[in-house]
């Protein structure tokens, strides 16, 4: 079971202009085949078809632990994409002026046709995810080694799409994945000399681990992200640390395990659209809820 918080693990900043070509360009971040669907899918399901877990646990706990921050990766990924969308078409009723007219120059106008100027799971040139990207073969040292392979090739997506946006929005989120997915790449390294005896450190970076060419990476790892790994439990998992530890290969700082998730900020409140009809609930009458919720103690 996931444990849901209504945060995000970053702040985002609120773009000055929408953005949509910038939107489409980290799609490919979200949807596509190294994108943050992928990489919860392939650790989603390793996890629940990990046979041996007793003898083995270590390493299913780092799988599982690596699962349970993808979901928040997709979240954070989703958010930049809104953000970035929010603003581009006149909001209004009326139909006749054509206020979504800016979305045919927009590259991707699924976001458009398909969304209310919304992320989708797509990749940046509007091929829906599928199936097909999870790799769930059962063989732990198979399954390993194409995980660290995902986490290079994400890595290698990531600093393609910084260098394609340059709306602050987009490169916050793009710094921060980079960060983490360079601690993946670790994780998944010390897993697998773990279990073959083989200095796989050898074969990093790949590409680079250094984040130092990205001014935004540069608060996350001062404050050590690119050293720890979070389980998103306070409970469980507790063995991950016998296979994540030891020196950082970038910093020579020792990695760390942190039994729980991060604290997170406040999820943006995405503007309602009205030209989309979104979210097309104007009938609801807010008083009835507020009423409930006085008799609930809840605050509204």
């Amino acid at each position: 079971m996931i444990l849901r918080m209504d945060r995000l693990p970053i702040e985002l900043p609120t773009p000055k202009n929408a953005s949509p070509n910038d939107a489409a360009a980290i799609q490919e971040l979200l949807g596509g085949k190294f994108g943050e669907m992928s990489t919860l899918m392939n650790y989603t399901f390793q996890s629940f078809n990990f046979r041996g877990r007793k003898r083995l646990r270590p390493f299913y706990d780092v799988i599982a632990s690596i699962a349970g921050e993808e979901y928040g990766h997709i979240e954070v990924v989703s958010y930049a994409i809104n953000l970035l969308l929010t603003g581009q078409t006149k909001r209004g009723t009326n139909p006749v002026p054509a206020p979504l007219a800016p979305a045919v120059d927009a590259r991707l106008s699924y976001h458009f046709a398909a969304s209310a100027q919304t992320a989708l799971p797509v990749d940046s040139m509007g091929n829906f995810w599928n199936g097909q990207n999870v790799f769930s073969s059962g063989n732990l040292k198979l399954d390993l080694l194409h995980n660290f392979f995902l986490e290079c090739g994400a890595r290698a997506n990531k600093m393609r799409a910084y260098e394609m946006v340059s709306d602050p929005c987009a490169r916050e989120m793009v710094g921060y994945l980079l960060v983490r997915g360079g601690m993946h790449v670790v994780a998944y390294a010390r897993a697998l000399e773990h279990l073959t005896g083989v200095e796989v450190t050898k074969l990093v970076p790949v590409p680079e681990l250094s984040n130092k060419a990205f001014p935004e990476t540069r608060k996350y790892e001062e404050n050590g992200l690119h050293r720890k790994l979070y389980t998103f439990s306070q409970h469980d998992y507790q063995k991950a640390g016998l296979i994540f530890n030891g020196p950082h290969p970038e910093d020579g700082k020792p990695l760390e395990v942190v039994f729980g998730a991060l604290d997170g900020f406040p999820v943006p409140d995405l503007e309602e659209e009205p030209q989309l009809n979104s979210p097309g609930a104007d009938h609801i009458d807010m008083q009835m809820f507020m009423d409930m919720a006085k008799k609930m103690g809840i605050k509204y």
